[in-house]
């Protein structure tokens, strides 16, 4: 009886003990923002192959687990991995190659910007973008003369900062075959006195660029590392790629099953016959790092190169409306075919026309409320009749907030007082929609999702003007903004079950700031750094 008594003491003692869960990851000590439906915020999480298993209490989650790997997070703020839902990464990263003229205050600096950069690079063609005539102290587009004075044996292309306007020198128009009076649908080449300006807008822009010698692999490859390393340093761990032909999202997939590139990706594909004959014929692609399911139409070009298609005339170019980069009838052919093959359609649209013209496309298609997800990307200028049709047929209005603080110097001289009104309507959006994913456009924009939540929250460019912010009305708040960087961005890329929370089943990523973007002041939102970034529990990113 002795020995029995023994043993139920033994087996009573072992049932009580608590035996640890193994984890690869345990974060502690955070004021972690999970993002989940009630917004919840937690002190610690566990990571198990690369994927979050529990949210808890520092306590709970130290009692429950045993862990490879400990962060103290003491204190500091901890959020999901940000999510870019529009950008155009690889753009950026090839970018980083050529000449950055962002920022340029005069056409005079941008010439040298560009000598500098020939001196280094001797051969081939020269290549740069960022420019904007409105930063200028003289807002009119420039002319080639002083590129061909100086640069008569090399083509240059230099892209406006929106990638929807470029000047180019002869030499590149010759490489083309461009001559003075020539016509095209959806864009301009512009003369003076019967004469070639060196100005391509829009479509016009493609019958240089398409003469550039492609990237080789090689360059590719260090350009998308380059990209993805930059990315990280800001604390996206997803950007939607808008716009690239399916060979370019391939080699995208192969880098990342390799483990080179560690960026998840959602690709877009271009509105080209060849991306639709080979993701009809393949289907919709997932894996862990990559999602290929939609298709990305540009319906008009950019505000700022007066491209942007609106329904009545510009304010500062009466008689000029914009234009559709196509006929209509081909975005409807495109949207018809899109949604009886099931995939998503996200569209370019800047103009009040534009959007209308989109908006009505997708109605006729989508027939009401649905769980298509089809996008309007940039919804910039929306006529007030039109606001409920995002609302009437589930269309996502994918916004873009540092264009509204960027616009918003000569937005009115292009719209006038009243129609720019319900410009950059991003709240009234949020409302009709009831979500909205946000990006950056970058490299139209910087990469920093941290201005992207400053620009939302504020509506104040990053000298903090204007003092009340720009139609302050359409703020959004930060818990808003907070959602349409993770959450929302993942539900417009139909992966809210994967990512943009820190919830159990949910991919590990997860970045760490100096300050919490819930609780700074909104002139200290800005400056808030990153201190780490996780991918699947990984560290991919410290200063």
């Amino acid at each position: 009886m002795k020995h029995l008594s023994f043993y139920i003491l033994i087996l009573f003692s072992l049932s009580a003990c608590h035996i640890k869960k193994h984890a690869d990851l345990i974060v502690i000590n955070a004021k972690a923002y999970t993002v989940d439906s009630s917004f919840t915020i937690a002190e610690a999480f566990a990571v198990a192959d690369g994927k979050i298993v529990a949210v808890g209490t520092t306590k709970d989650i130290l009692n429950d687990f045993n862990a490879s790997e400990e962060i103290d997070a003491k204190g500091k703020a901890v959020y999901p991995g940000f999510i870019d839902a529009h950008a155009h990464f690889l753009r950026y990263g090839q970018g980083l190659q050529n000449v950055n003229l962002v920022g340029t205050k005069s056409w005079a600096e941008i010439v040298e910007k560009v000598k500098a950069y020939a001196d280094e690079n001797p051969e081939g063609w020269i290549i740069g973008r960022g420019w904007d005539q409105n930063d200028w102290e003289a807002k009119q587009f420039p002319d080639k003369a002083l590129l061909d004075s100086m640069f008569n044996d090399r083509p240059v292309m230099l892209f406006r900062v929106d990638g929807h306007a470029a000047i180019v020198n002869q030499m590149a128009l010759n490489e083309a075959g461009i001559t003075a009076g020539q016509q095209l649908v959806g864009g301009e080449i512009e003369t003076k006195d019967g004469k070639l300006t060196g100005i391509l807008i829009d479509n016009a822009v493609d019958l240089v660029s398409s003469k550039i010698p492609a990237f080789t692999r090689s360059q590719t490859e260090r350009a998308l590392l380059a990209a993805a390393q930059n990315c990280f340093a800001v604390g996206l761990t997803t950007v939607d790629d808008c716009g690239l032909d399916f060979e370019e999202a391939l080699l995208i997939d192969s880098l990342q099953k390799t483990g080179d590139l560690k960026m998840r990706t959602f690709v877009m594909l271009s509105d080209a016959k060849k991306n639709f004959d080979f993701l009809f014929k393949r289907g919709k692609i997932k894996t862990d790092f990559m999602n290929i399911r939609s298709f990305k139409v540009y319906a008009d070009g950019a505000l700022g190169s007066r491209g942007a298609c609106l329904l009545q005339p510009y304010a500062d170019m009466p008689g000029h409306t914009g234009f559709l980069l196509s006929d209509p009838q081909h975005f409807k052919n495109v949207a018809q075919k899109i949604h009886d093959h099931g995939f998503q359609m996200c569209t370019h649209a800047i103009g009040d026309s534009a959007n209308r013209t989109m908006l009505k496309i997708y109605a006729e298609v989508l027939k009401g409320k649905n769980d298509e997800r089809w996008r309007i990307e940039h919804a910039q200028i929306i006529h007030p009749d039109d606001m409920k049709l995002f609302r009437e047929n589930s269309i996502v209005p994918s916004i873009q907030p540092t264009h509204a603080t960027s616009d918003m110097y000569w937005a009115v001289d292009r719209l006038g007082k009243e129609r720019v009104k319900s410009a950059y309507a991003y709240q009234q959006l949020l409302q009709e929609n009831g979500w909205l994913p946000l990006g950056t456009d970058f490299p139209v924009e910087d990469i920093n999702p941290m201005y992207t939540f400053s620009s939302a929250v504020t509506r104040q460019d990053r000298a903090y003007f204007p003092p009340n912010g720009f139609q302050k009305n359409n703020a959004l708040t930060r818990e808003q903004t907070l959602r349409g960087m993770t959450i929302w961005a993942a539900k417009s890329n139909f992966e809210e079950k994967e990512k943009g929370s820190l919830e159990p089943g949910k991919f590990a990523d997860f970045v760490i700031l100096d300050q919490d973007l819930m609780t700074a002041p909104d002139q200290n939102l800005i400056q808030i750094k990153v201190l780490s970034t996780y991918t699947a529990g990984k560290c991919v990113y410290k200063p």
